[in-house]
């Protein structure tokens, strides 16, 4: 099963939080998600345990205090597909952001 694990200190890194986890049952992968760009932890992070030991930690984690914050642990949901918007940019047509929609006022 794969657990969600919010709030978390900026400080925790993937091995702190497989011991953590790993105090409650086997622990097949952790891993705290960071940004892209700046390689900052974002807060939050997945854990990856056999389901006995996953609704375990669950149950016995969530809303418990770590390194000075109180983490929420939940079964993680499925990731949603989002439709890229592209920046609401419509190229269609060659509009150009509908600048001179109707090519009255040419120049050229």
């Amino acid at each position: 099963m794969n657990i969600y694990v919010s709030n978390l200190s900026f400080r925790v890194s993937d091995n702190e939080l497989q011991e953590l986890f790993g105090g409650h049952g086997e622990v097949m992968s952790a891993r705290v998600i960071t940004d892209k760009y700046s390689g900052q932890s974002r807060g939050f992070g997945f854990v990856e345990m056999p389901d006995a030991d996953a609704e375990k930690a669950i149950k016995e984690l969530d809303q418990s205090e770590y390194d000075g914050k109180v983490i929420n642990v939940a079964e993680a949901r499925p990731r949603e597909e989002k439709p890229r918007n592209n920046n609401n940019r419509n190229f269609r047509n060659n509009n150009r952001g509908d600048y001179n929609r109707n090519n009255n006022n040419k120049r050229w």
